[in-house]
């Protein structure tokens, strides 16, 4: 990282959940939410290597990584790395959740749909730039767990779904963007379809070769811009669908 000195991203006026600029952007005061935040300043390779978004370098500097991850890990929560979650599933490097929210061109007032929770960490980052963040995960485990954390951290406007990814969430569609934290080996049609018109679907696809894809839709038309190549978990099939 460029920064020496961290600056002060706590005051009134910053942004806050859901996009709003009325409340400190850490709007929880206590020591998990607001520990180790040097080492969120100094997260590794994020702005070096491009990002310049400063919304979302705030929104990286404000979520607790460490919480999201499992306690012998936590040590190597702000290295740039993927780690293990349990499921065989990992949490994205930040680097790579950094560029991947960049990527969406966020103005603050949208309704994103994330497919892959995860921990919830993507989620959580989101949430501090959006509107509201709609989630689906494949695996119970990870969805229970999840949806426990980001209520207990306070992210209020994150909804999490147990459900199979490639169908997303169609009853609260259209989103104005979509992102994806496993791999397809193809575009999801079904995803395709909860995209509003005019909205980005950012998402790793492939199988033995990989890329991170921006998909535009616009009316009566598809464009698609290859961005980044990367190695994802594959995003998987279940049958049932529960809300959480």
């Amino acid at each position: 990282m460029k920064h020496e000195k961290s600056p002060d991203y706590s005051g009134a006026g910053k942004l806050g959940p859901g996009g709003s600029s009325s409340m400190p952007f850490e709007y929880r005061a206590d020591q998990r939410m607001n520990g180790r935040r040097q080492e969120r300043f100094q997260m590794a390779q994020i702005e070096a290597r491009g990002v310049r978004d400063r919304r979302v370098l705030e929104a990286m500097r404000s979520v607790p990584r460490h919480l999201f991850l499992p306690q012998r890990y936590s040590k190597v929560a702000y290295a740039d790395q993927p780690l293990p979650i349990g499921y065989g599933q990992t949490v994205s490097q930040p680097y790579i959740v950094a560029y991947m929210t960049e990527a969406l061109h966020l103005e603050g007032v949208e309704r994103v749909l994330e497919v892959g929770t995860g921990s919830g960490y993507q989620a959580a980052v989101l949430s501090l730039m959006v509107k509201e963040v709609y989630t689906v995960e494949t695996v119970k485990g990870l969805a229970d767990k999840a949806t426990k954390r980001l209520r207990e951290l306070g992210y209020a406007n994150v909804h999490v779904k147990w459900a199979d990814g490639y169908s997303g969430w169609p009853e609260k569609g259209a989103f104005d963007a979509i992102l994806g934290t496993a791999a397809p080996p193809d575009i999801p049609h079904g995803l395709l379809d909860q995209l509003r018109v005019n909205g980005r679907m950012v998402l790793p696809v492939g199988e033995w070769i990989q890329e991170i894809l921006r998909i535009t839709k616009a009316s009566g038309d598809i464009r698609t811009e290859r961005l980044l190549p990367v190695r994802f978990v594959p995003m998987i099939h279940r049958v049932k669908h529960d809300t959480l």
